[in-house]
């Protein structure tokens, strides 16, 4: 049997405000941002929109919670702005990944050192994969040997994340910049 749709409440988001607060006394902090101690909720309510502000409750979880006169609508776009500048201020560490074979030529293999030496300067984490076809399965120690030689270049710039582990028809390593 198929159920009717219900409307979901649409959710409210940032601090309660206004007649949102529920509890019945709240520790005042006013415009000027003085604290005018524990006040009955509707009074201070009353207070805020004679003032032309708005009453946010600021810290929810306090014993009485504290309540703060202030436009709301710019204390969210405050907030919002100041969401945005940590999202621009972060770095995102993506791991690039090189593929290596057990039998690399010597340039081939300068190649992709110099790849994997940009990408930890770049600051990201790099996914050394080697990967094995056919016959190549019964010699796992020349594929084990060239990891070892890429975590020895590499240990002046990169601490090994990931020491070189088989899986399956591969090995892997994971190396991050120090």
């Amino acid at each position: 049997m198929r159920r009717p749709m219900r409307p979901v409440a649409p959710q409210k988001d940032g601090p309660l405000a206004n007649e949102d607060i529920t509890s019945p006394d709240v520790q005042l902090i006013d415009a000027e941002g003085e604290n005018r101690g524990v006040v009955r909720t509707r009074d201070a309510l009353a207070e805020a929109q004679e003032a032309g502000l708005d009453l946010v409750l600021i810290a929810a979880n306090s014993q009485p919670p504290v309540a703060k006169m202030l436009d709301l609508g710019r204390y969210k776009y405050a907030a919002q702005k100041k969401a945005a500048e940590t999202r621009k201020k972060q770095k995102v560490i993506e791991v690039k990944e090189v593929q290596l074979r057990p039998n690399i030529d010597t340039h081939d293999y300068e190649t992709k050192m110099k790849a994997v030496q940009r990408f930890l300067d770049e600051g990201d984490r790099v996914k050394v994969t080697m990967r094995f076809r056919g016959r190549e399965m019964a010699h796992q120690d020349l594929g084990m040997q060239l990891l070892l030689k890429v975590k020895e270049q590499t240990e002046a710039v990169a601490k090994v994340e990931s020491q070189p582990r088989s899986e399956g028809r591969q090995m892997v390593m994971v190396l991050a910049p120090k």
